[in-house]
């Protein structure tokens, strides 16, 4: 990985491909996962990377080094992110049963009690309101750490730490609740 001074000077010999190509594969996952957390669909967030990538390397010229280079990522993602989301939510509603679909996947091989449990988990995290979806998604899912869900997302740290607390309090006591609804039913 270059740093942001290097890519700034490959950039400022004309080498904007080789910059490209140093900063695609440390972003990649990092851009898909910020993509995903807003879009919640494995294609749409595929697009939006891409999209991503096409945007950063005609800009590559532009970028002076006063914010870091993985901010300057970032903020393009969360900025095509949030455009794609607008864009869709006219076309389909997130809480379709296609969109749920979309976001359970399940390895085949687990058993069909670790399936359902992850099944109702994602129902679950679903369920968040937005902001808190996307902290535990970036953070838990895409493994991502405090500092940089913050960058990804545009937030303080502080805004991260608490927004994960809230969301573990609403999972805890949404799975409290499944837990209380199922013994009932027994």
């Amino acid at each position: 990985m270059l740093t942001d001074g290097e890519v700034i000077d490959l950039v400022r010999a004309g080498r904007r491909d080789e910059a490209l190509a140093a900063i695609l594969p440390a972003y990649r996952r990092k851009v898909f996962g910020l993509a995903y957390s807003f879009l919640r669909s494995r294609e749409a967030a595929e697009d939006v990377a891409q999209e991503v990538f096409i945007k950063v390397w005609r800009a590559l010229g532009e970028f002076d080094g006063r914010a870091s280079l993985s901010t300057w990522v970032y903020t393009i993602t969360r900025n095509s992110s949030l455009s794609a989301l607008r864009a869709r939510r006219s076309e389909r509603s997130l809480s379709s049963p296609d969109a749920l679909e979309e976001f359970e996947v399940i390895d085949e091989s687990a058993s069909a009690e670790t399936a359902a449990s992850d099944a109702a988990l994602m129902r679950l995290v679903n369920g968040l309101p937005d902001k808190q979806r996307q902290v535990v998604t970036l953070f838990y899912m895409q493994e991502q750490s405090h500092e940089e869900v913050s960058a990804m997302l545009g937030i303080p740290v502080g805004t991260v730490k608490t927004l994960l607390h809230r969301a573990r309090s609403r999972l805890s006591a949404a799975a409290a609740g499944a837990a209380d609804a199922a013994e009932a039913d027994a």
